[in-house]
């Protein structure tokens, strides 16, 4: 463990080889970055406010059952009831599977099978107490997804308190490690009902260890009962590691060469927790003490400027193209500044070297962004179906560094592919903004000239249907300016016409699109 003042050395172009996590601590935010070979490779913020709740064990609360979509709201002593669907109530092997990345190939002693409840309201009832677990992240308005398929998840065993079924992680490809951990999980003393699945990690584990963990996951299942038992409203009985936690043994997993953080409490706490995995992987921890903030010395804070812009450049010269619906996230890729008709070369080519490229960086800005759902990615036309399957493999090939369970389906003759990406958290766009208060999200307002024929409409109806004859319109200074161009003289010409009298005024505190009309017989504001 060190301290590091010197600048240079934390030049990043010194440690090109090296894989390294930064972990910037403020006091209402931590902000995690991974880095291989000098550039960002992932990201999270972690706020104070809107900690992370995936895997935190409650005691709720039924507060209403929606039997036409066979779901319930559970109050969970959190700011928005959690939802739970019927298929998370009941055992849901091939739920497990999919969370996990395993499958369950152990002969285990048989239980015998519960009969399968067709309503919900067979299950639950309004103000029944529930014992459920966070398997989805509140977003937005949303509130958390919920399961009561409790699963107690340690750095290598997962222990299923409700379920009896025992397996091992189809990441661990080797026969003889896969052999091992079946006949050690196997001949662990434990309740029949409960279950374990051995997580990748657990290849390199001793026996010992695993029966540590083993232990110890049983007694915060114990635990967990006991406060269940205890408590008499809904209450929090589980919480997952936080992020400080998880890093150290993110460290140790990927083999890590280097830990570098920015906060003194923080690295103390972090040389702590790694004395446990000293034997595990060699670790520097080093406490970043430059004045230079340590994202900047990093390019860290130009690629979070990049990751919330809608246009992402290419190196090749193209670029990718970011939009957001409400039902998925688009990426169009475009051929930009590039040249697409190159002196005596390939067109194709050119254009199979761009969305090569752009697969690439599709990857690892859906890593950053943290974009989850479904995902559409608009790749150039190719002619070729073998140039089409390269750059589908490639971009299969760099998604498997992705974290998240992604499932990406072939390509269409357009170039359109379509995936879906694991939404765990929110995305990085939502964590850092909100929507336009302005605009109200949607990044349009309307046009000076839009907003002159509404006044123009306005007006008519108020003198003609409204008997309306003595007015003063009132609009933001930008808008007065565009009416000075001549659209104010037509508005006095109809009113004189019609016998009204019509007086202007200016409101910086108005919309820009926003008008106003108030009679000047009694100071009252006019509704259209």
């Amino acid at each position: 463990m060190s301290q590091l003042k010197n600048s240079s050395a934390h030049n990043p172009k010194s440690k090109e080889s090296m894989h390294e996590i930064l972990l910037n601590i403020e006091s209402k935010e931590t902000r995690y970055a991974y880095l291989k070979n000098g550039q960002l490779h992932d990201l999270i913020f972690d706020r104070k406010k809107s900690r992370q709740m995936t895997g935190n064990v409650y005691r709720g609360k039924v507060r209403n059952i929606l039997h036409n979509i066979q779901s319930a709201f559970i109050d969970i002593d959190e700011e928005e009831n959690g939802f739970i669907h019927i298929s998370d109530i009941l055992e849901n092997t091939k739920k497990f599977e999919e969370m996990f990345d395993m499958d369950f190939d152990l002969n285990t002693a048989k239980v015998e099978a519960q009969p399968k409840a067709k309503e919900i309201s067979q299950l639950l009832k309004i103000d029944q107490p529930v014992l459920v677990q966070v398997v989805k992240e509140p977003i937005g308005t949303k509130g958390a997804r919920l399961t009561s398929n409790i699963s107690i998840a340690g750095r290598y065993l997962v222990l299923l308190p409700n379920n009896p079924h025992r397996g091992v992680s189809r990441r661990i490809e080797d026969k003889g490690a896969r052999d091992r951990l079946k006949k050690t999980i196997r001949s662990f003393e434990m309740p029949q009902d409960m279950g374990l699945i051995c997580r990748t990690a657990s290849m390199n584990a001793t026996t010992e260890q695993l029966v540590e963990e083993a232990t110890e996951l049983l007694q915060n299942w114990q635990s967990i009962v006991e406060k269940f038992n205890n408590a008499t409203k809904p209450v929090l009985l589980y919480e997952e590691s936080d992020l400080i936690k998880r890093v150290v043994t993110i460290c140790v997993d990927k083999k890590v060469d280097r830990l570098l953080i920015d906060d003194h409490a923080t690295y103390r706490r972090c040389v702590a927790l790694y004395q446990k995995y000293m034997e595990e992987h060699p670790l520097k921890i080093e406490l970043y003490r430059d004045t230079v903030p340590m994202f900047e010395r990093f390019n860290v804070e130009k690629e979070i400027d990049l990751a919330v812009k809608r246009k992402i450049w290419l190196g090749s010269g193209g670029y990718l193209f970011f939009e957001r619906t409400e039902a998925m996230h688009t990426i169009d890729v475009n051929s930009g500044r590039s040249s697409t008709n190159p002196a005596g070369g390939d067109v194709e080519e050119t254009l199979v070297r761009i969305n090569l490229e752009a697969a690439e960086a599709i990857a690892r800005q859906l890593r950053i962004r943290n974009i989850g759902g479904l995902i559409i990615c608009d790749f150039i036309d190719m002619r070729s179906r073998k140039n089409q399957r390269r750059v589908l493999e490639r971009l299969k090939e760099c998604m498997k560094e992705d974290s998240a369970k992604c499932t990406i389906l072939g390509m269409s003759e357009f170039g359109l592919v379509e995936m879906t990406r694991q939404r765990s958290r929110e995305s990085l766009a939502q964590t850092i903004f909100t929507s336009c208060p302005y605009c109200l999200g949607s990044g349009l307002v309307k046009t000076n000239e839009s907003a002159s024929v509404e006044i123009e409409r306005a007006l008519k109806k108020l003198i003609l249907y409204h008997n309306q004859f003595a007015l003063k319109l009132i609009v933001h200074p930008d808008l007065n300016k565009f009416l000075d161009g001549g659209d104010k003289d037509y508005y006095e010409q109809f009113a004189t016409k019609a016998n009204a009298r019509l007086e202007f005024a200016v409101n910086d505190s108005l919309h820009l699109n926003e008008f106003h009309f108030y009679s000047t017989t009694n100071g009252q504001r006019i509704d259209v």
